[in-house]
């Protein structure tokens, strides 16, 4: 089987699926990139030297060699591209294909309503709804936006980013964090507004208030930094905190290891949130907004992890507060956050479900997943998200 994933640019998030696809494929697998990569995400760290990795071609650099192999590999997957003139051939060819995508309208489904916009999404999703076309959903709010305008029908499946996996022995595991009574919290990401940097200095003033000695590990840069810090030493906080500035991601990971709580407080626009994974895989006790793309997905309340809804600081603070209270009832939360990682969430189980499913897909056969990666992707309105989530109702 000759398998293509056509994506902008290779980087940290995809590698470990292509790296699991190629494992199994072989020579028969190939990246092809885009484009080269903006100078801002260079500038977070994101690049690589494509040069150095054996299954990626650039389009840039080799336009009618990728051209041709898109419309004669057995399976392609796209992702976004910003090329439609050569996504558009492949998929009206009636070969197998998938596509992948976050949420179209993170803003709100009210967007759907403009009709430029209703007729953009008629020529990119829409009219191929009768083709031999998977979407394959990367955050649980993808497939009710894919639903409202009839694409993809009885084709939606769950899929999302698949980070480096690290495993533990139990004894590894058991001795990953710090057993000196002082809670280590972590918040890792950019400091913009749609992260909510600001909730984990507010929180931290509560803490300080209710007698509980933590730490709070704050890995990341961005506009609102220079504010964060000035309020953390205002509040007197200095001591309680540590920042990282940027912090590479495997750099991020070894932190995470050392750290019992994770925070990931982003808003809606965060189409899926791979720290999430990082997090997870890390043993930590995820407190998640639910608006995250990853959160229904990864998460089931009160057993791997914690989600609260729609920027709902005073929710967050109280499941903080809980896990503070109850640490020794809460804990084995962040056993089962890895173990969800270690065994399903990862990009090794994702390439072998990946792989079933299109063999399938190529005798004419839609076979998904019973959970997890490439299971059905359940449509739910995004304001009933975290009701279905507390009801079990998204898994």
């Amino acid at each position: 089987m000759t398998f293509t994933f056509v994506s902008n640019y290779i980087n940290h998030h995809q590698i470990p699926l292509c790296e699991a696809l190629y494992a199994q494929l072989g020579e028969d697998f190939t990246f092809i990139q885009t484009m080269p990569m903006e100078k801002e995400r260079v500038e977070m760290g994101w690049s690589v030297n494509v040069e150095e990795i054996s299954y990626v071609e650039c389009l840039y650099e080799k336009e009618y060699e990728c051209q041709k192999k898109i419309m004669e590999s057995d399976v392609v997957l796209f992702g976004w591209t910003g090329r439609e003139d050569i996504v558009e051939p492949r998929l009206l060819s009636g070969k197998t294909t998938l596509r992948v995508s976050e949420r179209l309208y993170r803003e709100g489904q009210w967007k759907m309503v403009s009709p430029r916009g209703l007729a953009a999404k008629y020529r990119e999703h829409i009219r191929y709804r009768r083709q031999n076309v998977c979407m394959l959903c990367a955050g649980a709010y993808a497939a009710s936006d894919f639903h409202l305008i009839g694409a993809y029908p009885d084709k939606l499946f769950k899929w999302g980013y698949f980070t480096r996996l690290r495993t533990y022995t139990e004894e590894e595991f058991a001795a990953l964090k710090p057993q000196d009574g002082v809670l280590q919290i972590v918040w890792a990401g950019r400091f913009i507004p749609l992260k909510h940097p600001e909730y984990v200095v507010r929180l931290a003033r509560v803490l300080r208030e209710k007698g509980y000695a933590c730490k709070i590990h704050m890995l990341g840069d961005g506009e609102l930094e220079p504010v964060l810090r000035r309020d953390v030493e205002s509040a007197g906080l200095t001591e309680s905190f540590v920042f990282y500035g940027y912090t590479q991601p495997e750099k991020v990971r070894d932190v995470m290891e050392r750290c019992h709580i994770h925070l990931f407080t982003s808003n809606y626009l965060e189409g899926w949130g791979a720290v999430v994974n990082e997090g997870m895989n890390s043993g930590c006790v995820e407190v998640v907004n639910a608006q995250v793309g990853a959160a229904p997905y990864l998460i089931r309340h009160g057993i791997n992890g914690l989600v609260y809804p729609q920027d709902n600081y005073d929710k967050m603070e109280e499941l903080v507060l809980d896990l503070f209270a109850n640490w020794e009832k809460r804990k084995q939360m962040g056993l089962a956050a890895y173990e969800t990682i270690r065994d399903m969430w990862n990009a090794e189980h994702a390439a072998q479900a990946l792989l079933r499913f299109v063999e399938g897909l190529q005798q004419g056969v839609i076979e998904p997943e019973p959970e997890g990666p490439l299971s059905i992707a359940p449509v739910t309105a995004p304001g009933k998200m975290y009701r279905a989530m507390m009801q079990g109702e998204v898994r």
